[in-house]
């Protein structure tokens, strides 16, 4: 499966952008999803994941209560809805997609076997 990362760009400290990942090639809703995101100088760190239905969604501490996590199957889409930025979100944010039948969204980004190029989100103080 091949997925394209976009939504990406500048804003200001509390505002918000909306993330999308767009699959192709495979059927996307026998993924699970997940984003992730790497800072200058910082590894690559879990931010959500999404279960295959969509019934099941992780965040990790940072994010939780402000970044919403999504999927519509009959788009082959994932999305990550980010509410009240902070300039430490600041990063380039990689969707993935994992072919696994027996996890839910992992938040290890070894667990993953489909990478999208990135979109880069710099939120300014």
């Amino acid at each position: 499966v091949q997925l394209q990362a976009s939504g990406g760009g500048l804003v200001q400290a509390g505002g918000s952008l909306r993330l999308s990942c767009a699959a192709s090639g495979r059927t996307f809703s026998n993924y699970a999803g997940g984003w992730f995101r790497q800072a200058p100088g910082k590894e690559r760190a879990f931010v959500s994941s999404i279960s295959r239905s969509g019934g099941i969604t992780y965040y990790a501490a940072p994010v939780k209560g402000r970044f919403t996590i999504s999927r519509d199957n009959a788009k082959n889409t994932v999305y990550l809805q980010m509410n009240s930025l902070k300039p430490e979100d600041t990063a380039v944010y990689y969707c993935a997609a994992d072919r696994s039948s027996i996890r839910y969204g992992s938040t290890n980004p070894r667990d993953y076997d489909y990478w999208g190029q990135g979109t880069l989100v710099t939120v300014s103080s």
